[in-house]
C-alpha cells in the first residue's frame, strides 16, 4: 500500500495521545497529502460530510513477530485478551483505524488540499493510508456490545492546573490538554502517586502527578 497522506498533531511521542478517537474533540490536527496525491478532485463532495474514516499505520511500532494474545492495557496490563479482540498496536499488520470530525478543507495552499479534523488519537507525522467519509445510517450502532471494555469504570481524574503554567499555553491549546489529563494519560498498571509523569504536547513539556485521583501540574516548560 502507498502513504497518501500525513497527519500532524500536537503529539510528537506516543505517551500522552487519546485512547481511542472521538474522545477529545477539543484537539486538532491537519492531514497533507503527498505530492502524488495533491489533487482537489479527489477530495471532491468530501466536505458534505461531518466525519471522515482514517485508515493508517502503526509506524512506530517496532515489532519482529505477532503473538496471538495481547495485554490491553485497559485491562491493567495482566490479562491476555486475543489480538483482534483487542485494538492494540502490536498486530499481524500495524493498522489503525479513527473516526475523526472534519472541520474543513483548504483546497489551495502551499502543500496542495489540507484536510481539518478534531478528536484524532494519532502521533505527529503518522503515515495515512486512506480517508474515507462516516455514513451514519450504516457505521453508527446505537446498540452495540463493547465486550469487556463495557464492564471497565473510568473514571475521570480531577486536574488541578496552576495558572502560571497554563497561561503559559496558547488559549487554544489550554482546553485540550486539560481534557487529555482528565482522562490519565498514564498506562493503566502503573499508580505510583510518588512518580512524575512527563510528555510533550504542542512545543511543551508537561509534567504531572497523581494521587487519589487528582493530577496535579507540576511544571511545564517550552521545548
Amino acid at each position: 500500500m502507498k502513504i497518501i497522506a500525513r497527519i500532524h498533531t500536537d503529539f510528537p511521542t506516543k505517551f500522552g495521545i487519546p485512547r481511542q478517537s472521538g474522545l477529545i474533540n477539543d484537539l486538532k490536527a491537519t492531514i497533507v497529502f503527498e505530492s502524488e496525491y495533491r489533487n482537489p478532485d479527489a477530495l471532491r463532495g468530501l466536505e458534505e460530510f461531518s466525519h471522515i474514516w482514517l485508515i493508517w499505520e502503526f509506524s512506530e511500532v517496532a515489532r519482529d513477530k505477532w503473538s496471538p494474545t495481547v495485554r490491553p492495557p485497559r485491562l491493567g496490563g495482566n490479562t491476555r485478551m486475543g489480538v483482534f479482540a483487542t485494538r492494540s498496536p502490536f498486530r499481524p499488520n500495524p493498522i489503525g483505524l479513527s473516526s475523526v470530525r472534519l472541520e474543513g478543507i483548504e483546497l489551495d495552499t502551499k502543500v496542495g488540499p489540507v484536510i481539518h479534523v478534531s478528536g484524532a488519537d494519532l502521533m505527529d507525522n503518522t503515515p495515512i493510508y486512506d480517508i474515507k467519509p462516516y455514513l451514519s445510517y450504516c457505521d453508527s450502532h446505537p446498540d452495540a456490545r463493547g465486550g469487556y471494555v463495557d464492564k471497565i469504570k473510568k473514571e475521570r481524574l480531577e486536574v488541578v492546573f496552576p495558572s502560571k503554567y497554563l497561561d503559559l499555553l496558547p488559549r487554544g491549546l489550554q482546553k485540550g490538554l486539560i481534557s487529555v489529563l482528565e482522562q490519565d494519560p498514564r498506562p493503566s498498571y502503573q499508580d505510583d502517586p510518588n512518580r512524575v509523569y512527563g510528555f510533550e504536547f504542542a512545543g511543551f513539556e508537561v509534567r504531572f502527578r497523581v494521587k487519589d485521583s487528582i493530577l496535579r501540574v507540576l511544571e511545564v516548560f517550552k521545548l
